[in-house]
């Protein structure tokens, strides 16, 4: 089990960027070795995946955030990034991370599904 406590929320206005973090309690020989990413949910809608990475640093988005978001990875602080650029309306949403030991890519579909959740961290785009 590890934990994941993630930051970087905020409102913005469209076309403006966010940068969230996720730390995770973890010892960094054993964080390297989860495939980690980033889900969301909005209000009376069900969850979305957005990003994975996987293990070897592979990378993977729904077509709705390609060319804007980017994932990234520093096994050295235990620490998920999601770079949200061009941010739009419909990017509002808690924002979850996720880590989980069980697969084997960094598929953005299954990244709702990972065993290890944060709290989530909200982002409101107007």
């Amino acid at each position: 089990h590890v934990q994941l406590v993630e930051s970087g929320g905020g409102a913005v206005q469209a076309g403006e960027s966010l940068r969230l973090s996720c730390v995770a309690s973890t010892y960094a020989y054993m964080y390297e070795l989860y495939c980690v990413g980033w889900f969301r949910q909005a209000p009376g809608k069900e969850r979305e995946g957005v990003a994975g990475i996987d293990i070897d640093g592979n990378t993977d988005y729904v077509d709705s955030v390609k060319g804007r978001f980017t994932i990234s990875r520093d096994n050295a602080k235990n620490t998920l990034y999601l770079q949200m650029n061009s941010l739009k309306t419909e990017d509002t949403a808690m924002y979850y991370c996720a880590a989980d030991r069980g697969y084997s890519g960094g598929t953005w579909t299954f990244v709702p599904m990972y065993k290890n959740r944060g709290q989530g961290t909200q982002v409101t785009v107007s």
